[in-house]
């Protein structure tokens, strides 16, 4: 892996750049069409699969509807397709990390990939907790809340719109601990000076789940207080991520800056290269 140009090089050329960029996207159009491909067959599977909570809710007789002609066709391919994008999501992110890891120190390269594997645990746990715990819960909640008389007849378009904004929204949500992890590491924001802000955090927890999920309690509850606690979580991290570099600082030791490793870096190819033409002077 090649690594961060020093200060003052040759900056690589545009052209090389946008190959490399056309590159990683083919990469991951490549990984989305086999994943696809591999699901087509599957495509009646996958769409029972994503409509079972709500399926498992409804009244006995009861079921979904296609209010336009290809519907039917079309909707169970374009939800095969958008699980396909989730399932690789890991390597979508590996090749963001590929084009980008060549501009970035080493040390940061440390930190990044730990946050690209918690991001996408937590991205996929998010999607996890909606499906297993919030769908059934909330559908059951619309289900039982029907006047008398009253049928539900739910358009799978709509259906499967609802649940991937749904499935978006908790992956995004459950992110709070890695936000405030970068934001601490970067400086942005102080562990101490946030934690004394808990009960503005909280109030905000509510109102973002308010707004993100359907109108009923259950759900906003349910995605309000797994914020809150993932928002403790990252706090918690953030601390010790703060105290090791408080204890670094008084030990005498710091994190070297940017201008520093690039020096050290420099020092020692010189270094390098000076002992290899003195061995090249003695032949």
């Amino acid at each position: 892996m090649a690594e961060r140009e020093e200060p003052g090089a040759p900056e690589g050329s545009l052209i090389s750049h946008l190959l490399e960029l056309r590159d990683r996207l083919l990469y991951a159009v490549i990984a989305i069409a086999v994943v696809f491909g591999a699901l087509l067959p599957f495509t009646s599977n996958v769409y029972t699969l994503v409509a079972k909570p709500l399926m498992n809710v409804l009244p006995v007789g009861a079921t979904m509807i296609a209010t336009e002609v290809a519907s039917p066709f079309l909707t169970p391919i374009k939800l095969t397709l958008a699980v396909a994008v989730v399932i690789t999501i890991p390597v979508l992110l590996y090749q963001l990390w590929a084009f980008v890891a060549p501009g970035l120190y080493r040390h940061e390269r440390r930190l990044v990939l730990p946050l690209l594997v918690s991001s996408t645990v937590l991205f996929y746990g998010g999607m996890a907790f909606a499906y297993f715990v919030v769908f059934p819960m909330a559908f059951g909640f619309f289900v039982h809340a029907l006047p008398p008389g009253v049928t539900m007849m739910t358009d799978i378009r709509f259906y499967l719109d609802f649940v991937f904004s749904m499935f978006f929204a908790f992956g995004i949500s459950f992110e709070v601990p890695v936000a405030v992890v970068l934001l601490a590491r970067m400086g942005v924001i102080n562990p101490e000076t946030l934690a004394g802000k808990r009960p503005y955090v909280i109030l905000w927890a509510f109102i973002v789940a308010a707004v993100l999920t359907p109108p009923d309690i259950f759900s906003q509850f349910f995605l309000a207080i797994p914020m809150i606690i993932l928002f403790e979580i990252g706090l918690f991290v953030a601390r010790r991520m703060k105290r090791a570099a408080d204890a670094a600082v008084n030990s005498g030791r710091r994190d070297l800056t940017d201008e520093e490793i690039e020096a050290e870096f420099k020092k020692n190819d010189q270094a390098f290269t000076g002992t290899d033409k003195g061995r090249g002077r003695k032949k």
